[in-house]
């Protein structure tokens, strides 16, 4: 039977990664608690004795998921071995390739139908938080320090940037605006348009990455 290759040990962790694959790959709407046990060859009951209610178990899913996103951004952001604007660069593009490879957890994540029990498990205003949030303001409060970046609120600062992103990444995973032939050119037209709201001095832009040099070289 399934149920032998579980032990009590280790049955909440398996409950949670079966339900965070299953709402990657299908959506939580679609997520019962009747999976789980399938799946487990366990009883409700015994899912019960580790989440209280389907919300906990979706809390915990949306934990997992921003851990996984904050593990995908945060080297980036913080990796100053690389010039500030590459990481940029580099973080933006690789939060809207995640959002693409995982929408179903993005809207999840990021959506508005679960954000009360998101508000619950997640804070970005905590500056060890795990949403990746925390490595972009402290990026930002870097680049104020070394005079690239506008002296300016780094909260509000990065919250500009996330909607940015946030907008332009849902549009894409939701299949609102039929410009796939285009997202290349909005991508780097909106990426060029915060690095101007961003930067204090254009002098101290260092990129080591040819299409990034050529995009922050002036219009004729």
């Amino acid at each position: 039977m399934i149920k032998s290759k579980y032990h009590h040990g280790n049955l909440k962790n398996t409950f949670l990664t079966i339900a965070f694959d299953f709402v990657a790959k299908e959506g939580v709407e679609k997520l019962t608690l009747k999976i789980l046990s399938e799946a487990t060859g366990t009883s409700r009951s015994a899912i019960y004795s580790h989440f209280k209610n389907k919300d906990e178990l979706i809390g915990s899913i949306i934990e997992n998921g921003f851990v996984s996103f904050n593990e995908t951004m945060a080297p980036i952001l913080n990796d100053k071995t690389k010039p500030l604007v590459d990481r940029f660069y580099t973080a933006t593009r690789t939060y809207i390739e995640w959002a693409k490879n995982n929408p179903n957890l993005y809207r999840l994540l990021f959506g508005s139908s679960y954000a009360t029990i998101r508000d619950k498990v997640i804070n970005i205003k905590d500056e060890n938080s795990i949403t990746g949030f925390s490595a972009l303001r402290q990026a930002i409060i870097e680049g104020q320090e070394s005079g690239i970046l506008l002296k300016e609120d780094s909260y509000q600062q990065a919250i500009i940037v996330w909607s940015s992103l946030h907008g332009l990444s849902r549009l894409i995973i939701d299949d609102f605006t039929g410009f796939e032939d285009v997202i290349e050119e909005l991508y780097m037209a909106m990426f060029k348009s915060l690095l101007a709201g961003l930067v204090s001095n254009k002098i101290k832009l260092i990129s080591t990455i040819p299409v990034l040099n050529n995009a922050l070289k002036p219009s004729s």
